[in-house]
C-alpha cells in the first residue's frame, strides 16, 4: 500500500512538471489588468454575495459548503469565472451567472473580492485524516504553498477553505467534471480516502479567505 502511494505521488509529480510551464502561459492570459475597478466589481457582485456572502451556506446537490472567495487571488477568480462561462466547470448556477459577464466584468468582480481581508477559521476536521493529508500534500505545495496559503496568484488559496468544498472540487477534477490538465493529472491518481484526507488537511489550516457579508449596493448616475 505504501509503495502504491509513493508511486502515485511520483507519477503525479512527473505529470505536473511536464505541464506546469504551458499551463502558466495559459493562465497568464486570464490575469486581471491593473485597471480593474473594485468599486464597480462590488456593484456587479451583489448576486454573487447571495451565496458566497453567507458563511456555511450549502450547495443543494451535491451537498457541500459554497466556497469562500473573499481574499482569493484575483487571477484565479477570473480563471474560474471563464471556466464556468465556457462550461469547463459543471455547475449550472455558476454557468448562468458567468454567461453574461464580459472579461472586464470578471476582472472587476475579482478585484473586489481579492481586496477583502479575512482570516478563515480552521475547520473541525478529523485529526488522523488531516495527518494523512499532510503527508500526501507535498506535491501540492509547489503551487498552493506548504499550508495552502500560497502567494502564487495563478493558483487558488486552499488554507481554511471549507473541507466539503475542497473534497467536492478534487472529486470533480478526478471525474473530469472540471477540465484542468494539472489538476486532472494529479487527482486521477487519488483514491476517495486520499481526497478526503487532503481536504481535511487544508481545511484545518489558517488562511486569508473570508465569506463577506452582503450589503445593498445600487448604481448611481
Amino acid at each position: 500500500m505504501r509503495n502504491q502511494s509513493l508511486l502515485r505521488k511520483a507519477l503525479a509529480n512527473h505529470f505536473f512538471s511536464a505541464v506546469v510551464s504551458s499551463a502558466l502561459l495559459l493562465l497568464a492570459f486570464t490575469s486581471p489588468t491593473l485597471a480593474a475597478d473594485a468599486e464597480r466589481g462590488e456593484a456587479l457582485s451583489q448576486t454573487c454575495l447571495g451565496c458566497h456572502g453567507a458563511p456555511g451556506l450549502r450547495n443543494p446537490g451535491p451537498v457541500y459548503e459554497i466556497p469562500m472567495v473573499g481574499g482569493q487571488h484575483a487571477s484565479y477568480i477570473v480563471s474560474a469565472l471563464k471556466d464556468y462561462k465556457s462550461k469547463a466547470r459543471a455547475h449550472k448556477t455558476m454557468q448562468a451567472q458567468a454567461s453574461n459577464l464580459s472579461d472586464t466584468d470578471m476582472q472587476d468582480i475579482a478585484a473586489f473580492f481579492a481586496e477583502m481581508e479575512g482570516n478563515s477559521r480552521p475547520g473541525l476536521t478529523d485529526a488522523q485524516s488531516a495527518a494523512r493529508g499532510e503527508a500526501n500534500s507535498a506535491v501540492c505545495a509547489s503551487c498552493h504553498g506548504k499550508t495552502g496559503d500560497g502567494d502564487n496568484a495563478a493558483y487558488p488559496k486552499l488554507a481554511g477553505q471549507y473541507e466539503s468544498y475542497l473534497e467536492q472540487a478534487l472529486k470533480e477534477y478526478r471525474s473530469g467534471e472540471r477540465t484542468n490538465a494539472i489538476m486532472a493529472g494529479f487527482a486521477d491518481n487519488l483514491s476517495i480516502q486520499e481526497i478526503r484526507d487532503l481536504a481535511a488537511w487544508y481545511g484545518k489550516q489558517e488562511g486569508g479567505l473570508t465569506a463577506p457579508e452582503s450589503k445593498i449596493f445600487k448604481f448611481t448616475d
